[in-house]
């Protein structure tokens, strides 16, 4: 379960502002809808997209006691 700033807070910032989990968040929960975003939400969500790759992706890069090697939006 997510647990985190609503997306109406985050759309008040850049998306630079936002954390990982939270773009992970939201870009796992647009994925699931793109054939029914409007022009607005397809926006966000390639606005989103640019945002991680900027940063690099999701993958961690290594694992250890306390992670695996995914980013955890729960």
């Amino acid at each position: 379960m997510y647990v985190g700033r609503d997306m109406t807070e985050l759309s008040m910032l850049p998306k630079t502002e936002w954390e990982k989990s939270e773009l992970a968040f939201f870009h796992h929960s647009l994925q699931q809808m793109v054939p029914y975003l409007n022009a607005e939400g397809q926006t966000i969500h390639r606005e989103i997209i640019k945002e991680i790759e900027r940063r690099g992706g999701l993958e961690r890069t290594e694992a250890n006691y306390s992670h695996g090697t995914k980013t955890s939006f729960d």
